[in-house]
């Protein structure tokens, strides 16, 4: 089940960020920054999940064992820049965007259980990386808007390794039309959800 690059690429949004987002994160990007250190933890524990839950998956295991160091790697430079602003992480409020992505989980059989998390993962790295993008590009301090440029572009990498492994596992037809109905799933909870200085 080779996916072919033609077909299968890295989750493409149906909706863009509100243009007021970038504004209010930037006026209030203490609280972006918290947030985002709370996304890539969590971006670690999903990757330790996932290989715990399918470890008979051997490519899936190495792909997510790799993907939670560089994410905890993430998580640590986030949170650096968190101490020297004097920030502490605090506890975790939650998010709405993730928990209703993944509402959408099927869980009747394995396979498609493993399909749905997989691409819920590459949904949320996708809108990761729109919305780190706008950060990079509306951050005046060179040395953080560069810092961000670098992180969206892992996350661009990390959608599209979630849509590769989906469709190592499942038929490439089964992916496309999956991502589909979810990526449509996305863009409505996205629009729904009330606009927030948090990087989801």
């Amino acid at each position: 089940m080779n996916a072919s690059p033609s077909r299968l690429e890295r989750p493409v949004l149906r909706c863009a960020s509100d243009p007021a987002w970038l504004p209010q994160a930037l006026a209030r990007f203490d609280q972006v920054l918290v947030d985002h250190a709370h996304c890539e933890k969590k971006a670690a524990g999903q990757a330790i999940s996932l290989l715990a839950g399918f470890p008979e998956k051997e490519l899936l295991v190495q792909r997510m064992a790799r993907l939670a160091q560089e994410e905890i790697g993430h998580f640590r430079q986030v949170y650096d820049r968190m101490l020297a602003r004097g920030l502490s992480l605090g506890r975790d409020r939650g998010d709405p965007y993730a928990r209703r992505l993944r509402k959408l989980v099927r869980h009747e059989r394995d396979d498609t259980r493993l399909t749905d998390l997989l691409l819920v993962s590459a949904l949320i790295e996708a809108r990761s990386h729109e919305r780190l993008q706008l950060l990079s590009e509306g951050l005046s301090d060179p040395d953080l808007a560069q810092f961000y440029a670098g992180l969206a572009q892992a996350e661009h990498g990390h959608a599209l390794l979630f849509v590769e492994l989906a469709a190592t596992y499942a038929p490439e037809d089964e992916v496309v039309a999956r991502l589909e109905v979810m990526g449509e799933a996305e863009a409505e909870i996205v629009r729904a959800l009330p606009l927030e200085p948090r990087i989801h």
